[in-house]
């Protein structure tokens, strides 16, 4: 539990609600809006040693947006951040810098680790990984056991398919559209079983696919060697969202009909959704979801979870020797089976970046109090207002549907007549920061996050209305 200043993070300066939903209205102008400083700048009983002052870093720009009563005050939210304020951050995707809970956390565990590493890590080190497996847990609403930890989206996928029990003959469905990740994995595991690896392609546009049109191509590819189907939750090309739950309950009567063993898994890479969306695992339906936790989340770098239920991990053998379930040395001295599969035997062991692995456990406390529900309408929300300013762009090919259940915070789109990679250049000499998704066909990224202003938005489209070919 955050104690000191960081527990006065919770309820008295941050929330007053669940959160500001920027849907059509949010296109209205707020020119002259009302101006306020974040609380925490204000607040006399507020001090952090550790923390540069403020006189040192140049303040954020605050929001011209109104904060309406029984809302969640983002200016606050945005002054939790130690970001380069110059800059327009729209590129949350990739890897993030983390607020102002998670730094302080990182940071006290770090000086602990240095002032004596052994007496620090002996102490601490078991009960904080399973604090962090318990958050994580607690915010995708299933057990601290059937978390794993993991550093990153890479390593949770090359875990959990390299363990998966692909028999010779048997098939993994996937997509074209998937990345480069799950593509590998999938391969160095099917070559090794002799199982094979199946690519589908899902639509053919991806900023008019719709609900039905995905599901249907994956239910019609379904076979009876099929024992794995591993999907993205949102492409991180286009930024369509897959509509997961839809998705498992159209796979749920084919499992019904088959033995447990035979039955598909289906498998998610989740770290674009995960941190965003206001759902869980159970909510989502998929057996197991994979992220990294230094992106969406603002988590510490170098860290992320692999998330699945018992039935999923029943079919997963670990990789990697793991340090944290509590029979692993016994089940090694005695000669024994160590028993079934869990989140903490798939938490690969060895020494890390403890300092970072431990912090994790702030991050899901600093989502949890700005609060899911706020996070995900506010992402979508200035997602929203950006996709619509580039489909009034005749320059400007959307290329993420406008649809919200189908996209998240990712809007890809292309200038026509300019490279990707060249659109982004322009972008920053603009100070404006975004990517390019490296795919064999490039877009152009921006991804709005919860730190980022209407005005941000706005100054992205006011420059991209500019950049045009010649």
């Amino acid at each position: 539990m955050a104690t000191g200043d960081d527990a006065r993070l919770s309820r008295r300066r941050l929330l007053t609600g669940t959160g500001l939903a920027l849907g059509a209205a949010a296109i209205v102008s707020t020119a002259g809006a009302q101006e306020t400083l974040p609380e925490a700048t204000t607040d006399p009983d507020f001090h952090d040693p550790d923390e540069t002052t403020a006189a040192q870093v140049q303040s954020p720009p605050l929001s011209s947006e109104p904060i309406p009563p029984g809302t969640t005050d983002w200016n606050w939210v945005r002054g939790q951040w130690a970001l380069d304020w110059s800059l327009v951050d729209l590129a949350a995707m990739l890897f993030a810098s983390n607020p102002r809970l998670v730094r302080n956390a990182i940071d006290r565990h770090r000086k602990g680790l240095d002032a004596s590493p052994v007496t620090y890590l002996s102490s601490r080190n078991r009960p904080l990984q399973n604090a962090a497996r318990a958050a994580a847990g607690a915010y995708f609403g299933v057990k601290a056991d059937d978390v794993a930890l993991v550093e990153s989206t890479t390593s949770g996928i090359g875990l959990l398919y390299a363990g998966m029990d692909l028999r010779y003959g048997t098939e993994v469905l996937t997509t074209t559209h998937d990345y480069y990740v799950t593509h590998e994995s999938l391969r160095l595991a099917a070559a090794r079983r002799g199982a094979s690896v199946r690519k589908i392609t899902l639509f053919d546009h991806s900023a008019d696919a719709t609900i039905d049109q995905i599901v249907g191509r994956i239910i019609a590819n379904i076979r009876p060697e099929t024992r794995v189907l591993a999907l993205t939750w949102v492409h991180s090309s286009t930024g369509l969202k897959m509509p997961i739950r839809a998705i498992a309950d159209a796979l749920a009567p084919i499992n019904a009909q088959r033995a447990p063993l035979d039955r598909v898994l289906f498998c998610v890479d989740g770290v674009h959704g995960f941190g965003v969306e206001n759902t869980t695992l159970p909510e989502l339906g998929c057996d197991v979801l994979v992220a990294g936790c230094h992106k969406w989340l603002f988590g510490p770098r170098g860290t992320g979870v692999i998330i699945g239920s018992p039935a999923a991990w029943a079919r997963v053998t670990p990789t990697v020797p793991s340090f944290l379930a509590p029979n692993a040395y016994g089940a090694w001295l005695g000669a024994y089976d160590p028993g079934p599969t869990t989140g903490a035997r798939m938490t690969p062991g060895g020494f890390k970046a403890f300092e970072h692995v431990w912090a994790l456990t702030e991050a899901f406390q600093f989502h949890t109090m700005v609060g899911k529900k706020a996070i995900e309408a506010r992402t979508q929300g200035l997602a929203a207002r950006l996709k619509l300013g580039l489909s009034n762009m005749p320059h400007i090919s959307l290329k993420t549907p406008m649809d919200s259940r189908l996209s998240a915070g990712i809007v890809s789109f292309d200038v026509a007549g300019l490279s990707a990679d060249g659109v982004v250049r322009r972008l920053r000499a603009l100070n404006i920061i975004g990517s390019a998704a490296p795919y064999s066909t490039r877009h152009v990224r921006l991804t709005p996050s919860m730190r980022n202003t209407v005005e941000d938005i706005d100054y992205a489209l006011g420059a991209l209305a500019r950049i045009k070919q010649g």
